[in-house]
């Protein structure tokens, strides 16, 4: 992807003072629904008005979408308010229709950017196209394959592109609907940092409340924009109505975010430690999920040990598990008395769990 220092253009036709916004309903239901958000949203920071109109399902008899008559609906949009409109499209009958109806953002979904085979139809269809096309990452957190999908795109001559950031699916328990997975789009922006880079902290929570928090997080990092599920009555949404937020509660998320600008030295410098800091926050949420994590497996051999009337300190293996972390720690950079103190108070903390469970009856 040479010369990709012009994907930027289009973003910066935009002349924007702020972070783009895209926003709209998860799912277009009717006429008036779909205006009378537009028409609240219009004179607001949002410069592109989404709204599904095909709707992937997880599982059959969950509604897919209104279909083509919701693109007329779209039309009226752009003509009523000047927004500009954006649909996703997940197949080149899909490209097909939303050109033909005048839409200028055409993104490409998660579950579709997992299966190359699609975006390679999407891609033919959109070939050497003037329109806006936005990928977003795939389900798995996979940065290659949503690299790949980029590449299809760009060599099949389209040249206003851009990333959406959806966050990843995952069996663990979490507070995201998606997890982030921040480091994944963060070394995607490190290969192509001209690249427009927008959150979508809607699919990223999962909830309303904390579509502020995650924005936040994103603009940090230097993301480029937000696309944010907007709702006249989010709780009566057809589709996804947890995460949806009103057209006033997304003035209120545009009046608490903070937005740093680069104008001097010093702001450039608050503005890579801010992203730097924000980095570090989100790795050591990672590192106490993962120790929690290991205390609750610790627990499960505490469990065993009692059953099996074994001891709780099993000192060759504990020797093992050092000398092998050591080694580890070295090739990454890490010093053999940080090792030795992290492992022991891990060490530590976990006996003292198995231990507790050896005590209680």
């Amino acid at each position: 992807m040479e010369n990709s220092k012009s994907m930027r253009n289009w973003l910066e036709a935009f002349e924007l003072t702020h972070p783009l916004v895209i926003a709209g309903p998860c799912s277009a239901e009717t006429e008036e629904q779909v205006l009378e958000i537009a028409h609240q949203l219009k004179n607001s920071d949002v410069s592109i008005f989404r709204a599904g109109i095909w709707k992937p399902r997880t599982r059959p008899g969950g509604f897919e979408g209104v279909g083509e008559i919701g693109l007329k609906w779209l039309q009226r949009v752009k003509e009523e308010t000047g927004l500009l409109i954006g649909v996703e499209v997940a197949n080149a009958q899909h490209v097909k229709l939303a050109i033909a109806n005048d839409v200028d953002v055409l993104w490409i979904g998660a579950r579709t950017t997992v299966n190359p085979f699609a975006v390679q139809e999407i891609a033919d269809a959109l070939q050497n196209t003037d329109k806006i096309v936005l990928l977003k990452n795939p389900v798995n957190p996979d940065l290659s394959l949503w690299l790949g999908g980029l590449e299809r795109l760009y060599n099949a001559g389209i040249k206003k592109l851009g990333v959406i950031h959806r966050g990843f699916s995952t069996y663990e328990k979490s507070k995201y609907r998606n997890i982030p997975e921040w480091q994944i789009a963060i070394e995607l922006q490190s290969k192509f940092p001209d690249l427009p880079l927008i959150c979508d902290p809607s699919h990223i929570t999962g909830k309303r409340d904390m579509i502020l928090e995650v924005s936040q997080q994103a603009l940090d990092l230097n993301y480029d924009g937000l696309m944010i599920e907007t709702h006249c009555n989010p709780d009566k949404a057809w589709s996804d109505a947890a995460q949806q937020v009103t057209p006033d509660a997304l003035k209120q998320i545009f009046i608490d975010l903070k937005i740093r600008k680069e104008t001097d030295d010093a702001d450039d410098y608050n503005q890579k430690l801010s992203g730097m800091r924000a980095q570090i926050d989100e790795l050591d949420s990672k590192l106490i999920h993962i120790l929690a994590k290991r205390m609750k497996i610790a627990d499960s051999i505490g469990l065993l040990k009692k059953e099996r009337n074994v001891a709780v300190l099993q000192s060759k293996r504990w020797h093992e598990i050092l000398g092998k972390m050591i080694d580890e720690g070295e090739q990454k950079g890490l010093s053999e008395e940080f090792i030795l103190k992290l492992f022991k108070a891990i060490h530590q903390e976990s006996i003292s769990h198995q231990e507790k469970v050896i005590r209680d009856k």
